[in-house]
């Protein structure tokens, strides 16, 4: 993502607007249960449509108090229009400010802090889904607003060198999230059967007989090392079984306890049914394993510039 400070660099992670967009494979419904098997399951969310304009092909109005909310920067040397798209009560029509062979995707807002409602947010990741279909696109970090067109292509002037690098770097390549998530219960369980001074400690704990703290403290560090064991071999299989079918991965924390793995992957538009049916294959190979599969999306975790104009306010 794009985000305005001081210098110019073209590398790292970016943090961006948090992305609800069409899962493919979610999480298991916990039922309190034991899974019997890894879960693959395909889901959708919900379809968002753009309303209708009020007046279609209206001219732009010229209120003082009028900016120009920015979604993403992509290559082009003609002025494009993708439609009634973007944020607003009535989606406005979102098209492109030029410089040179470059172009800032945006539309029409009011002059004010856009709040991340569910609504805006779907709206800022409509474009950049719409966009991207055609496009490379360097997605710009929710809430981007500039005061007029000539405030974008000074943006796009003294960014140009950094945005053509990364555009051509992310020609034709999308970016995919892995979540990997277990039932820590069960597979403490398992530990348990396999491991015989975990079992003999567990015995011994049960039994109650005289103070238990010392093979509690043990079996605790015990079952620890165990699961970290584990989780990492886990992870190790599985960025290793997706590494000839990805350009570049990279690893985020995990969230909560469930978690195991929190990846995203970098993949060429020409593979993407690889990765995605060899993600398919690992996720029935693990079967005591939950995926969630979602993208493509732009290279959110993949691009990071740092912009020497800064953002109207």
């Amino acid at each position: 993502m794009a985000r305005p400070v001081k210098k110019s660099k073209a590398q790292g992670k970016t943090k961006t607007t948090p992305k609800p967009k069409r899962p493919l494979l979610n999480e298991r419904q916990s039922s309190g249960a034991p899974p019997s098997r890894g879960k693959l399951e395909r889901v959708r969310m919900p379809a968002t449509h753009a309303k209708p304009s009020r007046v279609d092909g209206a001219a732009p109005s010229d209120d003082a108090n009028e900016g120009k909310y920015v979604y993403c920067i992509i290559k082009s040397g003609r002025p494009l229009s993708f439609g009634p798209l973007g944020i607003g009560t009535d989606p406005a029509s979102v098209q492109t400010v030029l410089y040179r062979d470059i172009a800032a995707v945006v539309s029409n807002t009011p002059m004010v802090a856009q709040d991340p409602t569910r609504d805006n947010v779907l709206a800022h990741q409509r474009v950049n889904e719409t966009v991207m279909q055609q496009h490379t696109v360097i997605p710009m970090s929710f809430g981007t607003v500039f005061k007029t067109d000539d405030d974008i292509m000074e943006l796009l002037r003294s960014a140009y060198d950094a945005f053509t690098d990364v555009l051509n770097k992310m020609q034709d390549k999308f970016e995919f999230g892995l979540k990997v998530l277990w039932d820590r219960d069960q597979i403490i369980r398992e530990i348990e059967e396999e491991d015989e001074d975990i079992r003999r400690l567990k015995g011994e704990i049960s039994s109650q007989k005289g103070s238990t703290y010392f093979a509690r403290m043990q079996y605790g560090r015990l079952i620890d090392a165990a699961l970290q064991a584990r989780s990492e071999r886990y992870v190790a299989e599985i960025f290793e079984a997706l590494r000839d079918v990805s350009v570049a991965s990279r690893s985020n924390k995990p969230i909560g306890d469930r978690m195991i793995m929190n990846a995203a992957f970098l993949v060429a538009r020409d593979t993407e049914q690889a990765f995605d049916a060899r993600v398919k294959a690992i996720g029935s190979r693990y079967d005591k394993l939950t995926f969630k599969y979602t993208g493509p999306w732009p290279p959110y975790n993949f691009v990071n510039i740092r912009l020497k104009l800064e953002r109207a306010h």
